[in-house]
């Protein structure tokens, strides 16, 4: 699934606590992780020796925090603007996987506050797994929600649930149906039998196949919104929603406009959702 993982280090918090609660998954104890610590460029000759090993120093005692078994880990230090530098170390490494901390910021306030995981998040075509800082508590990974529709990032969504629930145990997935303006009638026949609907039906069959616990529900109201609002309401440990990139390969260097703004529906989730967020991603080209 997760090959090579490159997490962005940020020091203690959130993210490692997540990366940590990761860890405990076999199929993420498999992957190679590059740990990257970005540093602005040093200028100064006097000292930059000695800044150089803190930040060595710093690098190294995040890997003991983290716990990764030595043989699965490579320290990266890097020098360069934090933005570009996570989006080229994870191409230069192929990531499967880029995780990362993040201000819950979207739209010019993003902008203008120079936000690192806002830039890789509208530049970088690879999944990301988005951790808000303090904004919630850590929890073992145990509730998975996973938005559901007939798209083909839905369908990677479940295939990268399925992969991390089928190994935790007491796990459960919570499967959202995320068409927008459901009718009563809809709704009510999903939730009397939800494996007559063909959208949740591929989902429950794959659930059952692995005998992981399941429910399904399909809210009414906003996809962006009442996803958020079950994961709340649910106390999700993590949420898993497709995020399609659908620049043509010639704006592969410009920003999404409607991520830009905070028009999409993987933007309002990164921004509001009450548990990290990962981003599945298909390239549409």
């Amino acid at each position: 699934m997760f090959d090579k993982i490159l997490l962005a280090s940020s020091g203690p918090g959130n993210t490692e606590a997540v990366f940590k609660a990761l860890l405990e998954i076999p199929v993420v104890q498999r992957s190679q992780v590059t740990v990257l610590k970005v540093v602005s460029p040093q200028t100064g000759a006097g000292q930059m020796g000695d800044k150089r090993s803190d930040d060595q120093q710093e690098l190294a005692e995040t890997i003991t925090r983290l716990g990764i078994d030595s043989s699965k880990v490579t320290p990266m230090l890097q020098e360069g603007d934090p933005k570009t530098t996570v989006c080229r170390v994870a191409d230069d490494i192929d990531a499967g996987l880029i995780i990362m901390g993040s201000r819950g910021l979207g739209g010019l306030k993003a902008i203008f506050k120079n936000s690192v995981s806002q830039y890789v998040f509208q530049l970088s075509s690879r999944p990301m797994l988005l951790v808000k800082d303090d904004l919630y508590s850590i929890r073992p990974i145990k509730r998975i929600l996973v938005a559901i529709d007939k798209s083909d990032m839905a369908k990677e969504s479940l295939r990268v649930a399925i992969s991390l629930a089928r190994d935790i145990k007491d796990s459960e997935l919570v499967f959202v149906h995320t068409l927008s303006n459901l009718r009563n009638s809809i709704d009510e026949a999903i939730n009397a039998n939800p494996e007559s609907d063909p959208v949740l039906a591929p989902a429950i069959a794959e659930a059952k196949r692995y005998r992981i616990n399941y429910r399904c529900v399909s809210p009414e109201g906003k996809p962006g919104q009442r996803i958020c609002q079950l994961a709340d309401e649910l106390s999700a440990n993590l949420l898993i929603l497709g995020s399609p990139d659908r620049r043509p390969s010639i704006a592969k260097g410009l920003p999404d406009i409607d991520r830009l703004l905070g028009g999409s529906l993987s933007d309002y989730v990164r921004i509001n959702a009450p548990c990290p967020v990962l981003l599945t991603r298909i390239s549409t080209n």
